[in-house]
C-alpha cells in the first residue's frame, strides 16, 4: 500500500511477550546500542498509534501525553477523552488508519498489543515489524502477536546482536 509507512513491535522476551501478566517491564535491558537504534527509528516517526491500554500505562508513567512532540491518536470504543494533546478515536480503527496512511507526513509506530495491532496487521496496514528480543523466557504477559486470522509473511531487512545478548530483528511485512 503506497502512503506512510506503519512499523509495529518493541522489545519483547525470547518467548514473545512485551510485558509480564501485570505490565511489568523490570526484565528490560536498556544498552547504548539499543538506545542507538531506537533513536534512530524514532528519526522518520511523526505520528504513534496506541491502544487504551497501552496510553493509560504511558500516561501514567509520563504524568500526561507520552510523546510529547509527535501526533498520538489512542484508539478505544470505552474511553470518552484522552489528554494532553492526544486525539481519540472511537471510529473504526482499520478505516481510520487506512486513511492516515495516505495523509501527508512521516513514519508512523504502532505501539502495544492487543486488539490494535492485530485488526491492523490483518488489514494488511502494518509495513513492518522491528523487535529488541531479549534473552528471558517470562512464560506468560502480553503477547506481541495475536491471531490475524491469516498467515503474514515477512522478509528480514535487519538483524544483529545488541548488548546484554539481545538480539535486534528486523522485518518488512511482504
Amino acid at each position: 500500500m503506497p502512503g506512510r509507512t506503519i512499523t509495529y513491535g518493541g522489545a519483547v522476551s525470547l518467548d514473545g511477550f512485551l510485558a509480564g501478566m501485570d505490565g511489568s517491564l523490570d526484565w528490560l535491558h536498556f544498552s547504548r546500542d539499543a538506545q542507538e537504534a531506537m533513536r534512530d527509528f524514532w528519526k522518520g516517526v511523526d505520528t504513534i498509534l496506541v491502544g487504551r491500554k497501552t496510553y493509560a500505562v504511558a500516561a501514567a508513567e509520563g504524568g500526561g501525553k507520552p510523546w510529547n512532540s509527535m501526533r498520538t491518536y489512542v484508539f478505544s470504543r470505552t474511553l470518552q477523552q484522552v489528554g494532553d494533546g492526544a486525539e481519540l478515536v472511537a471510529a473504526d480503527a482499520v478505516a481510520f488508519v487506512r486513511d492516515l496512511k495516505q495523509r501527508p507526513g512521516g513514519a508512523i509506530c504502532l505501539m502495544g498489543g492487543g486488539e490494535l495491532a492485530q485488526s491492523l496487521i490483518a488489514a494488511g496496514l502494518v509495513d513492518r515489524v522491528g523487535l529488541n528480543i531479549h534473552p528471558i523466557l517470562l512464560g506468560a504477559g502480553i503477547p506481541v502477536f495475536r491471531d490475524p486470522g491469516h498467515r503474514v509473511k515477512m522478509k528480514l531487512t535487519e538483524c544483529r546482536e545488541i548488548d546484554g545478548g539481545c538480539i535486534l530483528a528486523n522485518y518488512a511485512i511482504v
